[in-house]
């Protein structure tokens, strides 16, 4: 693929979330310390919301890379609409708690006795819960009956609350008012900026071992962040798709056409109606709209087109790769080839 084409060592846009790729810009940096500050604190719920693709799943994979097991013990839910008696019993398996064939009761009785523990033997209870905008009210209440959970003057649990824009809209709720007084913090992670886009790129090529090949305009890193309205997963993909088409084309140098016509491929695969493809209809020296918001109604879709992109990413890998040994077997079996004797 086009790793070895242009000298990286790996994939720089791999849309999976990877820790290692961490990328501290202003937005990034102050969640990070969010959830830094809530661990200080030791109690209490920390609140953070972002698009789709803002990067809320790796800044929770390098929180855990630094925290010291020895310390904490943390618990992590990825939910879908979990109700109460579902979340206590995915919230016991997050800590290995065993669930078969046991009541709420006895359930209640045994996460308490195990969060007490945890305390005698000095240690503190994380859960974090992601895709919380999923939780259902109810799941949402046994959360803060469980925050309730003391030993001594301490809390037994704390939780950090990850989700969409809607995870927002859900917390000004009235039957929410219990859980606000709860919120030690909260944060919504923004897109990132035209100059951070830049920087982005750059530092997720660089992590790769790239050494200017290949090169970037500066018109092509302005309608990167255009078309991708600086959401990192969306500029990962278009970034993906770029640095594949430019090894089809072995091309070192990639411009603003090269972006449009990714963007192009991606509104004809996907339909117009994607940020990702709002450049596609624009020439390539006429204005380009900012991304539209997404409207909350529509995210669950936008969610499923995304999976579709990534499905589409690894089937091209796959036939791409086919072809390259394909065409590497025909030219060993040339006559005069070397590696052929003939």
């Amino acid at each position: 693929m086009y790793e070895a084409f242009y000298g990286l060592r790996g994939k720089p846009f791999q849309l999976n979330p990877d820790p290692a790729f961490f990328f501290g810009s202003r937005g990034h940096k102050r969640a990070f310390a969010y959830l830094q500050y809530g661990l200080y604190q030791s109690e209490g719920f920390i609140v953070i919301t972002g698009e789709i693709g803002a990067g809320k799943t790796t800044l929770v994979r390098s929180l855990f890379e630094q925290l010291d097991h020895r310390q904490v013990v943390a618990g992590q839910l990825v939910s879908t609409q979990l109700d109460a008696d579902d979340m206590l019993r995915s919230i016991a398996v997050a800590f290995g708690l065993p669930v078969k064939a046991v009541d709420k009761a006895s359930l209640l009785a045994a996460l308490e006795a195990f969060l007490c523990q945890i305390t005698v033997d000095k240690r503190r209870a994380l859960l974090v819960v992601d895709e919380a905008q999923n939780l259902t009210p109810r799941a949402i209440e046994e959360l803060r009956m469980l925050s309730n959970f003391q030993f001594g003057d301490k809390a037994l649990l704390q939780s950090f609350l990850i989700g969409q824009p809607e995870l927002r809209a859900m917390m000004q709720g009235p039957q929410m008012q219990q859980l606000r007084q709860r919120v030690t913090a909260s944060y919504h992670l923004g897109p990132i900026d035209k100059a951070e886009t830049k920087a982005y790129i750059e530092h997720r090529l660089a992590h790769v071992g790239w050494k200017g090949d290949p090169s970037f305009d500066s018109a092509a890193f302005d309608l990167l962040h255009t078309a991708s309205g600086g959401i990192p997963r969306r500029i990962n993909t278009l970034c993906n798709r770029l640095l594949l088409a430019g090894f089809l084309g072995e091309k070192h140098a990639l411009g603003a056409a090269d972006v449009q016509a990714i963007a192009r491929e991606i509104r004809d695969e996907l339909g117009p109606e994607l940020s990702l493809a709002a450049v596609a209809a624009h020439g390539a020296d006429e204005p380009v709209p900012v991304a539209r918001p997404v409207e909350s109604d529509t995210r669950a879709e936008l969610r499923g087109i995304e999976e579709r992109i990534e499905r589409l990413e690894k089937t091209l890998d796959k036939a791409v790769s086919l072809l390259h040994r394909l065409m590497h077997r025909e030219q060993v079996g040339k006559p005069g080839n070397p590696a052929t004797g003939r």
